[in-house]
């Protein structure tokens, strides 16, 4: 039996096992130090001195960057480690824009949180002067450079999530920027849109772009029916804001919200994940009958499919036609509506997603997705902007009393649930399409090997009438571009790669709640999913019986020639100096 392994923490004796640092085996145990730079899902950088610890024997360590080793004792709070942070706050402090009050992050930031819990008011350095423009550019996040405080957090995650350097270091000494590749704006480089740069940004450097006046603009105009639908992975992240547990499934709650903020209808987009999966099902079967343009690449992720517009355009043949769910969504209830509700038209009608993810902002102004000038979705709100306009408006969310969705599209499975999590949409794929291609049924719908926010890689086989058919779950696109380079070298022995931008899939979106102190809260996001698709009647996006209506009524059947009109899109080359030009 191995012995265990101790150290000392201010004097009491701790036990850690597999911690890569002194900071987790600290955090583990209940001492909480500040840091900037270290997120538990980022490799340790050491820039920001904030986690500093004394060590006998040692003298000042970063306690992110140094492994944990029997016997160290630590002392976490002594004059010299305080004296240090206080120094590092008042540097950060006379570089920093400090209007808070009008700050998209106030009391969400981290420097305004330690400035206030180390009692920072008087600041003995002289206040910068002169201050850079703000970008406004992306059509996702905003880029404020006067609040940057160089922790480095968004260029790693920009790098090891996405394999990308958007973001960088400039210059040297205290010239040190971090800006955009060649000092363009963010809207001009190849930014997909993800929002993990903002997701692990302590401040506010890096926003989200908020359409949350707009929203409230169309909400008061009397002309106007604005209707919500409201994505899987909201409802298990949502509840945090409002200090209820990661994971709880508010969704009932979100629906009463909207209502009472002024929503004229609210429906689920799990209905669409489950339509997703009815033209995708089909799709993919197709296509491994006649063979061709397989693998087929799942294409609910906008920032995948920027992503395969800016640098492998050769490879668009791969990427289902569907639309994603949101985008589904919007245009049949466009169509619908007005056939079926009196006073509502194509032209009042104005359809605001409640989405986990920044890249949909971007996704929903895409010219393919609107007709005769009108975009099918007209406004896309993070879980975090519902959250603020939940307490705008003054309701007290952990209290309210939940409801159901309107109708007629207020049904859906658990398979269109399961699409908030890595391996969701492939799994509820295979549950419909084994079906469709046996006739017989899928006696265990829990396809485990499936699933797993932290595996960023997975293949699972599948026999299908005799076939083996090969399923890849990826997440990150840095994961995503070695199965690319697989395809391409012949070596790919998959025939279904689903790709999520966002380690961990949508629960851990760039437009969820911040969760960069714990790895833990995707997973508990992920369970709320899968704990709703347990109690959901029906797991199978076919057995929907609003769905199967929907095509009795309007769409005729998977694939037909209307629902290619109204539900798959076209891609397009979008790119740039940044990659080799496979068009040429």
């Amino acid at each position: 039996m191995e012995d265990k392994k101790t150290l000392f923490i201010n004097g009491k004796e701790v036990e850690f096992t597999n911690e890569i640092n002194l900071l987790e085996v600290m955090r583990k145990n209940g001492f909480n130090v500040p840091t900037f730079c270290y997120r538990p899902d980022l490799k340790p950088f050491g820039a920001c001195r904030m986690c500093v610890v004394e060590i006998e024997g040692r003298g000042i360590q970063t306690s992110c960057t140094m492994p944990p080793e029997p016997g160290l004792k630590i002392q976490t709070n002594t004059e010299r480690t305080r004296r240090i942070r206080k120094t590092v706050l008042e540097l950060l402090l006379a570089n920093h824009d400090r209007e808070c009050t009008s700050c998209e992050k106030s009391g969400n930031c981290e420097l305004q949180k330690y400035s206030e819990e180390y009692g920072i008011r008087n600041i003995r350095y002289a206040q910068k002067k002169e201050f850079a423009e703000i970008d406004t550019s992306n059509p996702s996040i905003v880029r404020d450079p006067n609040k940057c405080i160089l922790c480095g957090a968004c260029v790693r995650a920009c790098e090891e999530f996405q394999g990308h350097a958007v973001l960088g270091f400039a210059n040297r000494g205290s010239k040190t920027v971090v800006q955009p590749m060649a000092g363009k704006c963010l809207g001009d480089v190849d930014c997909v849109y993800c929002g993990q740069c903002q997701a692990v940004c302590p401040t506010g450097a890096l926003t989200i772009k908020s359409d949350i006046e707009n929203v409230w603009s169309e909400i008061t105009n009397k002309d106007k029916k604005v209707v919500a639908q409201i994505a899987p992975a909201v409802r298990v992240a949502l509840g945090e804001m409002f200090n209820l547990e990661p994971g709880e499934n508010t969704i009932g709650k979100i629906n009463t919200a909207l209502r009472e903020i002024g929503f004229d209808l609210v429906f689920d987009t799990n209905f669409s994940a489950d339509l997703t999966i009815m033209e995708e099902g089909t799709e993919f079967l197709e296509r491994l009958k006649t063979g061709e343009n397989l693998p087929l690449f799942t294409s609910c992720c906008p920032a995948w499919v920027r992503y395969m517009e800016n640098a492998h355009p050769d490879m668009l043949n791969h990427l289902s036609t569907c639309k994603s769910p949101q985008s589904m969504l919007s245009p049949v209830l466009k169509e619908v509506l007005p056939k079926r509700l009196e006073g509502y038209t194509k032209e009042n009608i104005t359809v605001v997603s409640i989405m986990p993810c920044t890249a949909k902002k971007a996704e929903s102004k895409r010219e393919e997705l609107s007709k005769d000038g009108i975009q099918d979705t007209d406004y896309t709100l993070t879980t975090s902007e519902l959250g603020r306009m939940i307490r705008e408006a003054g309701i007290d969310f952990s209290k309210t009393e939940p409801s159901k969705g309107d109708t007629p599209f207020g049904e859906y499975t658990g398979a269109g649930t399961i699409f908030g999590a890595s391996g969701g949409v492939a799994e509820a794929a295979v549950r419909t399409a084994y079906e469709i291609a046996t006739g017989k049924a899928l006696e265990n719908v829990d396809i485990k090997e499936l699933r797993g926010v932290h595996n960023r890689c997975r293949d699972v086989e599948f026999d299908i009438n005799g076939a083996k058919v090969v399923v890849r779950v990826v997440s990150t696109l840095k994961e995503a571009e070695k199965s690319l380079q697989e395809i391409k070298e012949g070596k790919a022995k998959f025939q279904m790669l689903e790709v999520m931008a966002c380690p961990g899939g949508c629960v851990n979106g760039g437009g969820q709640p911040r969760s960069c102190d714990s790895s833990l809260i995707k997973e508990k996001r992920a369970e709320g999913l899968y704990t709703e698709d347990k109690e959901l009647p029906l797991r199978k996006s076919h057995e929907n019986p609003e769905i199967q209506k929907l095509y009795s009524e309007f769409l005729e059947k998977p694939g037909s020639h209307k629902a290619h009109e109204l539900l798959h899109t076209t891609y397009q080359n979008r790119l740039k100096g940044s990659y080799k030009d496979f068009s040429k």
